[in-house]
Parts: C-alpha cells; structure tokens; sequence
C-alpha cells in the first residue's frame, strides 16, 4: 500500500485475505498480539501470506483426520445417520467441536 512517497507493508494484501480461511486469520491476529517478532519477519521478509496459507492448509488437513479418527472411535457410522440422524447429529458435533479445540490448541495459538 502506498502512503505518500513511501511503500507500506501492511500484511492484508486482500486478494490474499480472501485465500486464507478462519484459522489462517486467527493464527494472525494470535501472532500480531504475541509473537511480533515473528509476525514482523515473516512479514518484511514477504513470506506472511504463504505462512498464513500453510497454517490454513495443515489445520484444516488435521481438523478433517480428527474428526475422522473420533468417529471411528466413538462407532458414529453412516448406519446411525441413516437410523438415528438427531444423534447422529448431536455426536458429530460434539466430536467436532472438540476437534477444534485441539487445532486450536496445537497449532493456531501456540
């Protein structure tokens, strides 16, 4: 972005904000509040943007194997979505939204 003579890095390129899903923005605003180090190097170095979609792509990746792994182990089958699809429901959501506070934990705030 320009301010008067001078380039300004601002990080919120947005046709790269558009790329980047919820997680991605969420490690970003984690970094700017905690890591300023960090997010100040990857962002004069260029590379914010591909960092941020890394981060995008491996917390989704693993939020998917989580949530497949607990099903699996809570027995949740399409057989009980096509039976009992409330508590079907119900599970799914339960197993996901735990899933998100390990992602959460491991990887965007941390």
């Amino acid at each position: 972005m320009r301010q008067g003579n001078y380039y300004v890095l601002t990080g919120e390129d947005e046709a790269e904000h558009h790329r980047v899903g919820i997680r991605g923005r969420r490690h970003l605003r984690w970094l700017k509040q905690n890591r300023r180090v960090t997010y100040t190097n990857l962002l004069t170095s260029g590379r914010l943007c591909d960092y941020r979609r890394d981060i995008e792509i491996q917390a989704n990746q693993q939020l998917e194997l989580q949530i497949r792994q607990m099903a699996e182990t809570e027995s949740i089958t399409e057989q009980m979505k096509a039976g009992n699809q409330m508590e079907w429901v119900r599970r799914m959501n339960n197993i996901r939204v735990w899933a998100e506070t390990l992602i959460n934990n491991e990887l965007i705030y941390c």
